[in-house]
C-alpha cells in the first residue's frame, strides 16, 4: 500500500496543464514536419505558418492555440494507492483552476443552457481507471472544440462489421472538411457500449501520433482508414493537398452480440497532451 496525498495529483495536473497549452507532442510535431515536406503550394504554406507558430509560442510561452480547451484528465491509479488529502475531484479541478489563471489561459467552460461561463476553465473532464502496481498516471488533454465538434458516435450493426468502421471513420472527417484545422489526428473508440466507445475514442487521442495499435487487425483499420482520408484531397487548412490527417487511433474494447458502437473524436492539428507518472 502506498498512501498518496491529492495535492500531489493538483500539482501534476498544474505543471501538466501549463506545459500542454504551450507546445505541440514531439509526435505531432514531427508529423506535421514530414507533411510540410512532402506538400506543395498553400497547403505547404499553411504547414509552414502552422509550424512556425508553435516555435513562436514555445518561445514567448504563450498558448500555441487561442483555444485552450476543455481540461481533459485521465487518472490511471493503481490499486495499491490509498488517496488522503481533499477529495479527488477537487484537486483535479483547483489544479486546472490555478494553471488556467497563472498562464492566462482562455476560460472556455460554461454552462449548457444558460451559457454562463465558470470563469476558471472548470470543472474538468475527469476519467479515472483502476490499474495495477501503487502509481498514478496522470494524463492532461486540452480538447479544443472546432475539432470536438466534429466528431460523430454511430451504433453500427454488426454485419457492417470492418468496412463500416472505416467508412464511418472517412466519413466523419469528410463532412467536418476544413472547419475542424485539419489535418487532423483521428481517436476511435471501437465496442464497448455507448459511453465506453466515446471514451476510448478520446483515450486514443493521447497516444503518440503515428503508433499503432498492438492487434494486426486494428492497425490495419487505422492505416487504411488514414490512407482514404488522405485521398479526400481536403489537406492542410482545407487548401488540398495528400494530408488531410497526421493519423488515426484505435482503441478496442468487446461489445455486445447485438451492436457495434464506433466512435470517432477528431483533434485539430494541434495535438497537446502532456503526461506524468507520480
Amino acid at each position: 500500500m502506498r498512501i498518496i496525498d491529492t495535492q500531489t495529483i493538483e500539482h501534476c495536473v498544474f505543471r501538466l496543464a501549463k506545459k500542454a497549452g504551450l507546445t505541440l507532442t514531439d509526435s505531432c510535431r514531427a508529423a506535421l514536419s514530414k507533411a510540410e515536406q512532402i506538400e506543395k503550394g498553400a497547403a505547404a504554406f499553411a504547414l509552414n505558418s502552422l509550424l512556425e507558430n508553435e516555435k513562436i509560442a514555445r518561445r514567448e510561452k504563450m498558448p500555441v492555440c487561442q483555444d485552450t480547451g476543455m481540461a481533459v484528465v485521465l487518472l490511471e491509479i493503481g490499486q495499491e494507492v490509498f488517496l488522503t488529502g481533499k477529495p479527488l475531484r477537487e484537486a483535479v479541478d483547483c489544479g486546472v483552476r490555478n494553471a488556467y489563471r497563472e498562464s492566462s489561459f482562455r476560460k472556455s467552460i460554461c454552462d449548457p443552457l444558460t451559457r454562463v461561463n465558470t470563469g476558471d476553465n472548470t470543472p474538468a473532464h475527469l476519467h479515472t481507471e483502476i490499474a495495477d502496481g501503487n502509481q498514478i498516471k496522470v494524463t492532461f488533454l486540452p480538447k479544443g472544440f472546432g475539432s470536438e465538434n466534429m466528431s460523430r458516435l454511430v451504433m453500427l450493426t454488426p454485419a457492417e462489421g470492418r468496412d463500416g468502421i472505416i467508412k464511418t471513420i472517412v466519413e466523419t472527417v469528410k463532412i467536418a472538411g476544413s472547419r475542424p484545422c485539419p489535418p487532423v489526428y483521428v481517436g476511435v473508440g471501437i465496442g464497448g457500449a455507448f459511453d465506453g466507445a466515446a471514451f476510448l475514442a478520446k483515450k486514443a487521442l493521447t497516444r503518440d501520433v503515428g503508433t499503432r495499435n498492438p492487434r494486426s487487425d486494428v492497425a490495419s483499420i487505422e492505416e487504411e482508414a488514414l490512407e482514404k482520408i488522405n485521398a479526400l484531397g481536403i489537406g492542410a487548412q482545407g487548401f488540398g493537398g495528400v494530408v488531410t490527417a497526421i493519423g488515426v487511433s484505435c482503441e478496442i474494447a468487446p461489445t455486445h452480440i447485438a451492436g457495434l458502437p464506433v466512435a470517432v473524436n477528431i483533434q485539430c492539428h494541434c495535438v497537446r497532451c502532456e503526461k506524468e507518472i507520480i
